[in-house]
């Protein structure tokens, strides 16, 4: 380990570097690109969405099921809170339609 150091400090007295990444070829992880849908992710502009419009709601449950966030983990949270949002407003619509056919 000793003459490993040694080794590096006598490369860099002479001007010998080791490059350790190109600079040009700046290769993004799978997880540095932004989420689609202005950067907060199908589900949760689904759920903000839906709020509008709760078909969106479903549609983000259909997604969900259908494991849509095995492409990006970080979608799996906001394509659950549009499930949830989905199934209580199906229980919500349900109440209602039994109130009014009682």
């Amino acid at each position: 380990m000793d003459q490993r150091q040694a080794t590096d400090s006598g490369d860099r007295e002479k001007g010998k570097y080791t490059l350790i990444r190109n600079e040009d070829d700046s290769q993004l992880g799978m997880y540095d690109k932004p989420l689609p849908c202005f950067g907060c992710g199908i589900g949760w502009f689904s759920f903000l969405l839906g709020f509008l419009f709760p078909l969106m709601w479903y549609y983000a449950t259909f997604l969900y099921f259908g494991n849509y966030y095995r492409k990006d983990p970080r979608e799996r949270a906001g394509l659950a809170a549009s499930a949830i949002a989905a199934m209580a407003c199906s229980v919500l619509l349900l109440i209602v339609v039994l109130i009014l056919l009682l």
